[in-house]
């Protein structure tokens, strides 16, 4: 049964004391949830796929075992990977493991139908397809009792800066998602933002366009329920912001992040690895840039982050559940370490940076040892 999650509470802004006990006493509770699609690679650009590719039946059936790494949700695209004639195969996965769908991405980037854009295409045609998408994705989400779906507008875009009509590239996918949202009302959709890849230049390409993109198309919903939730102080257009397209555009990923829930709208997340700009690489947490995801998970305990940590790699070259495996395990270790920072020390050093001067850099040594 699908029930909408308030997420006012990541707007609280608190005093000092009032931080100091929040962090002393929240602890982050790593729920993680994990991507059918990366199961089996689909290989790339350059080359062929390295693994076997294998039914949704088959990789739901190498799901199972993962709930020891302490994943407890699955993601999976509409209507490629799951829909109404699959359901039943989510549903035993959660019979029998207790991992339940909690996101659903819809299948907006793959169409070649959607070569020009799916919510965003100059061809009304084509729009009323990526519609009936994104509001069957939405029944789907409510019939289940996943938390959200998930719009990656990876397609939606422009190859060229020159007669690019960006007003009406936005109109109509603001427009598209909230007619989708009006006929399947109070149900949450997360935009992902990407910078690039696969359009040239995507149609939201940092974490404040995504914001802003939220706001707009909630402005749009007519619904009468949709426009009491709204006036009830709820978000049902949030965000679910990805490390690597966060690091893609040259953003600092405890701030992007933080920016979301100042706004209620971390509705999900992605942890990945991501080298400082590059192309999109998926990499597992921690392989490179460690001290982004550190800060980050130190960031969603200031606001007191209670929803799902999803993993979202491309493990080419190691079996899934090899890589799951050192994920969950980063993130723990991750974790362990930010409960042990001076909590009391490191808001001293914020508040009065003329009488610490290096003292965070001593945090960060001493960190080192634990």
């Amino acid at each position: 049964m699908y029930k909408l999650k308030d997420l006012s509470y990541q707007k609280i802004i608190r005093n000092k004391q009032e931080m100091i006990r929040h962090l002393k006493s929240f602890r982050l509770d790593l729920k993680l949830s994990v991507g059918i699609w990366y199961f089996t690679p689909s290989g790339g650009r350059f080359h062929d796929k390295y693994i076997e590719e294998k039914s949704i039946k088959e990789r739901l059936k190498m799901a199972e075992d993962l709930a020891r790494y302490g994943v407890k949700g699955i993601e999976a695209h509409y209507p490629a990977e799951v829909n109404f004639d699959n359901l039943d195969l989510y549903r035993d996965l959660e019979k029998k493991s207790k991992i339940k769908l909690v996101g659903v991405p819809y299948s907006h980037f793959y169409d070649k139908d959607f070569e020009f854009g799916a919510l965003s295409n100059p061809d009304p045609k084509v729009r009323k397809k990526a519609i009936k998408i994104a509001s069957e994705g939405l029944k789907l989400v409510k019939e289940m009792g996943a938390n959200c779906a998930i719009s990656w507008p990876g397609i939606e875009g422009y190859t060229y800066p020159l007669g690019n009509q960006f007003y009406w590239m936005w109109e109509s996918f603001e427009t598209s998602l909230a007619q989708a949202m009006d006929e399947v009302p109070g149900v949450r959709v997360a935009i992902e933002p990407k910078p690039y890849e696969p359009a040239h230049n995507n149609i939201y390409r940092t974490t404040s366009d995504g914001i802003l993109a939220a706001m707009r198309i909630e402005q749009k919903l007519e619904n009468l329920e949709n426009r009491k939730l709204l006036k009830e102080g709820h978000a049902l257009v949030g965000l679910n912001p990805e490390i690597g397209h966060v690091r893609m555009g040259y953003e600092d990923a405890p701030y992007a992040y933080s920016m979301v829930c100042r706004e209620g709208r971390l509705a999900h997340t992605h942890f990945n690895s991501q080298p400082l700009g590059n192309y999109d690489q998926d990499l597992n947490v921690g392989v490179v840039e460690w001290q982004q995801a550190e800060a980050l998970l130190y960031a969603l305990k200031m606001t007191g982050y209670k929803e799902f940590f999803g993993i979202d790699i491309n493990p080419e070259r190691m079996p899934v559940q090899k890589a799951i495996r050192i994920n969950s395990k980063v993130l723990e270790i991750m974790n362990e370490r930010i409960e042990k920072l001076p909590h009391e020390k490191i808001i001293d050093i914020y508040l009065d940076p003329a009488s610490h001067r290096g003292d965070m850099e001593m945090v960060l040594l001493e960190s080192m040892k634990k």
